[in-house]
């Protein structure tokens, strides 16, 4: 065993993916002293994306200011990865929950300061934006982001304003003239795990719009917004994207980045694997280690698991998926390319208990594979 790849997806609510990481590569050392092990923890888009991204293959931290989810003034950060010309952003580092603390309200948040940062990261000659839409408090469409970077919403009266939730509805027109022509040779990729659509009962507003602040009124409020905003967008810029997976992402931001800034919705399992050159790791691996906290049909759909498997199949390298539970009916992860599915349960018991003793039942439970490899 000489070339061992980790690629964890987080066990929601107990061990995040760096940390699996860790205990995993801390077991195999002692059985495989010589192996080389590749870690790549896995984020899906939301807060420690970056540091996710910086763990795997390296980069630098940039630290600016910028304005928060009440056009407050903050400090966010962004990575610069090892080519120079990948930066690495995170929604919630602008306009994320924790930002506001109790102070929710989708009416009026912003993600002005996401275009803030992806504006600083193409002045500063990135060329690449992965950009994570994960953990939002706004429901603005991402007409904030779009300001930023120059796209002009006007009002009745022809006079530019950045739009917030509650006030989509004043835009009469979206002027694209002034927009940052960085942008057009940049390719912005969302990481997008989500497939609702931008407006209706599984859309934006009804969907994430309450953890956010909103009651019943306000969610009817925001959805009628977005739905006025679609109409516009379709109209002025001849593009419908209301039914569009994941057009609901981040408050609408995901139909946004499409729609203003020309980006690209991908799984974001697959824009891990193609930024840290997954295939070519490949080349050289005997094993890959992958998981999630519970494997079942959603993990078929684009999911971590299914998305490391698929690829390791391609090259012939054998998988093997660490989890906290199991579900029924999973036999489609073995034609997928997955090798064997392992439990770190060790004890029948809830999941309030199960998770208090989670790292150590990973780790015995990685000293029990490693055994088995060793025959």
């Amino acid at each position: 065993m000489k070339n061992i790849i980790l690629a964890p997806d987080s066990f929601k609510g107990t061990m995040s993916s760096s940390r699996i990481c860790g205990i995993m590569e801390e077991v195999l050392v002692r059985y495989f002293p010589d192996a080389v092990i590749r870690k790549i923890p896995v984020a899906d888009g939301g807060e420690g994306t970056v540091e996710c991204f910086r763990e795997a293959v390296g980069g630098t931290e940039v630290r600016l200011k910028v304005s928060g989810p009440y056009f407050e003034e903050i400090e966010a950060a962004y990575a610069v990865l090892p080519d120079g010309s990948t930066a690495v952003i995170e929604l919630a580092a602008a306009a994320g929950l924790p930002l506001v603390g109790e102070n929710r309200n989708p009416l009026l948040t912003t993600t002005f300061g996401v275009g803030q940062m992806i504006r600083h990261a193409l002045e500063n000659g990135c060329k690449n934006i992965v950009l994570g839409l994960g953990g939002s408090s706004t429901n603005d469409c991402g007409t904030g982001m779009a300001a930023a970077l120059g796209v002009r919403f006007l009002d009745e009266k022809g006079e530019a304003f950045v739009p917030v939730g509650g006030t989509l509805d004043r835009i009469k027109d979206i002027d694209m003239s002034c927009r940052a022509k960085e942008l057009d040779g940049c390719k912005l990729t969302v990481m997008c795990d989500v497939d609702n659509p931008l407006c209706g009962i599984n859309g934006a507003a009804y969907v994430y719009g309450p953890q956010k602040g909103a009651d019943e009124e306000t969610v009817i409020v925001l959805d009628k917004n977005l739905e006025y905003l679609s109409g516009l967008i379709r109209e002025k810029l001849h593009t419908d994207l209301a039914q569009m997976p994941g057009a609901g992402a981040a408050g609408g931001a995901g139909a946004g980045v499409v729609a203003f800034l020309g980006g690209e919705l991908k799984p974001g399992i697959e824009t891990v694997l193609d930024v840290v050159g997954f295939d070519s790791l490949l080349e050289n691996a005997d094993l890959v280690f992958t998981g999630e906290g519970k494997i079942d049909r959603q993990s078929l759909r684009g999911k971590v698991v299914a998305g490391v498997a698929k690829r390791a199949k391609l090259k012939g390298v054998p998988v093997i998926v660490v989890v906290g539970d199991i579900g029924d009916e999973i036999d489609e992860v073995y034609r997928l390319g997955v090798t064997a599915v392992v439990s770190i349960n060790r004890v029948a018991v809830p999941f309030e208990t199960a998770k208090h003793r989670s790292e150590s039942d990973l780790r015995l439970t990685m000293h029990d594979i490693a055994r088995l490899l060793m025959l």
